[in-house]
């Protein structure tokens, strides 16, 4: 069947657990018959949430959209450190979670605020000499990384249940969540790891009412669903007062 290049556009999905977004593109990509798709802003197989995905001459627009804030809610588990910072890597370390504060761990995620530098972990796509960093850290192997300079724009503790603290926060692009878990972990002095991750915005864009679609959407090849859920590139430049 021959490649559609009519479609140009901005769809929004609500990814779901257990894929990576290259498995939504891939989808995509069959439900939709064109090979010009990408996504904006990788989610991980565990996270879930808003995907960006842009369509034909939308994939111009990639580094704009991938460029905006974006907000997430999470959950974090105290007490344990994994190798991967989330739920999904082998514990390395256990230790006793003491009878926090809800004021002391308001510090330490006050003490990741602003701008400040972060390490990106070795379960990154983060390449270094052409290899991506997962690749290495799936070898065993651990290579020094440049810190990143990031930015929280605003956090928010929604619920602390010890060991396990629920969270909002609006950061900045090529932020990684499940290093400032580990990191607030790091703060309180029994580690943490991330067990839950939504994306629920990036830029201007949200899982508005009818005006996003999911992966079962797409895997169940209901084309014309798909389309009627997709942004045109004057909707995208309206949405963003452009």
């Amino acid at each position: 069947m021959t490649s559609d290049d009519s479609l140009n556009g901005v769809l929004l999905v609500d990814k779901g657990p257990d894929m990576t977004s290259h498995d939504v593109v891939a989808v995509a990509r069959r439900c939709l018959n064109t090979r010009k798709i990408g996504h904006c802003g990788t989610l991980d197989p565990m996270a879930t949430g808003l995907l960006i995905l842009v369509v034909g001459n939308a994939t111009k627009l990639s580094d704009l959209l991938m460029s905006e804030d974006k907000e997430y809610t999470g959950s974090l588990r105290l007490g344990e450190v994994t190798n991967t910072q989330d739920r999904e890597g082998e514990v390395l370390e256990r230790r006793e979670v003491p009878p926090l504060s809800e004021s002391q761990i308001g510090d330490a995620f006050a003490a990741f605020s602003g701008d400040f530098y972060q390490l990106p972990p070795m379960v990154s796509a983060i390449k270094i000499n052409g290899v991506a960093l997962h690749k290495l850290a799936r070898r065993g192997q651990e290579v020094e990384r440049e810190p990143r300079l990031v930015r929280v724009y605003a956090h928010e503790i929604t619920r602390v249940a010890l060991p396990e603290v629920d969270f909002r926060i609006v950061c900045s692009k090529g932020f990684y969540v499940r290093t400032y878990a580990h990191d607030i972990g790091q703060k309180l002095g029994c580690g943490a790891h991330l067990t839950q991750l939504r994306r629920t915005r990036s830029g201007h864009f949200t899982l508005m009412e009818g005006r996003h679609t999911t992966f079962d959407a797409l895997k169940q090849g209901r084309r014309e669903e798909v389309i009627a859920s997709m942004m045109s590139l004057y909707d995208v430049s309206r949405l963003r007062g452009a």
